[in-house]
């Protein structure tokens, strides 16, 4: 029997991917990470997701260090104006070392579960200039996990070189659209979503680029 994890955020992406794992594998497994991120709804909506798509086991683990850490706007109470470059000409919105831990803690469960194989939704194409989301990251940290771990760790990324529109297509294809209605994006938190901060803004061009209303603003009500 074949078992892969989905580090599942509760957002568009990662539920994009975990379709695309329950078409590739007999089990599917789901993490999700609770770092102290302002838009905690998707932690509700990772939850609502796992249950819908009926994933064998779904652990939400706490990493409350990245907002001991600061230095973001995702993991702030101060309400930073979202999309302002940081440090290093960063977005704000970049949490330093957030998909690094991720991906380690992952696989760290993947190995008890006897599962080798992890599935992220990062992406370069769309990738909002966070640098823990290139390919060659992800490449960098299969092979150190493997080396660490004495395991044949492999990260698989099926929206790394696709953009937005490109990812709502492979929603669809497979069969994944129903479980976006439950999805969170919203940086600011906000249901309905606030419609300006730039994750929604990608979303919605995403959306309007395939011609398909988003099945979440369909569910709240909302123009589409």
């Amino acid at each position: 029997m074949s078992a892969c994890l989905v580090v599942l955020s509760g957002g568009q992406d990662s539920t994009t991917c975990l379709a695309w794992a329950k078409r590739r594998w007999t089990v599917v497994d789901a993490i999700t990470f609770d770092y102290g991120q302002r838009h905690r709804v998707e932690l509700d909506c990772a939850v609502e997701v796992a249950r819908r798509a009926g994933v064998r086991h779904h652990r939400t683990i706490t990493v409350d260090s990245l907002k001991q850490l600061g230095g973001n706007t995702l993991t702030s109470e101060t309400g930073a104006v979202l999309g302002v470059t940081g440090p290093g000409g960063l977005p704000n919105t970049f949490v330093p070392g957030r998909n690094l831990l991720f991906m380690t803690l992952a696989a760290a469960w993947a190995w008890q579960l006897g599962t080798t194989d992890l599935v992220t939704g990062v992406c370069q194409t769309d990738y909002s200039g966070y640098p823990d989301c290139r390919a060659d990251t992800m490449a960098a940290l299969q092979q150190a996990l493997r080396l660490g771990l004495e395991s044949q760790i492999t990260i698989h990324t099926p929206l790394m070189w696709i953009d937005k529109a490109e990812s709502v297509r492979l929603a669809q294809a497979e069969g994944g659209l129903d479980l976006l209605a439950w999805t969170h994006t919203c940086y600011a938190g906000q249901v309905p979503p606030c419609a300006v901060c730039p994750a929604c803004v990608l979303r919605a061009k995403g959306f309007a680029e395939v011609g398909i209303a988003d099945p979440l603003l369909v569910r709240l009500g909302q123009p589409v």
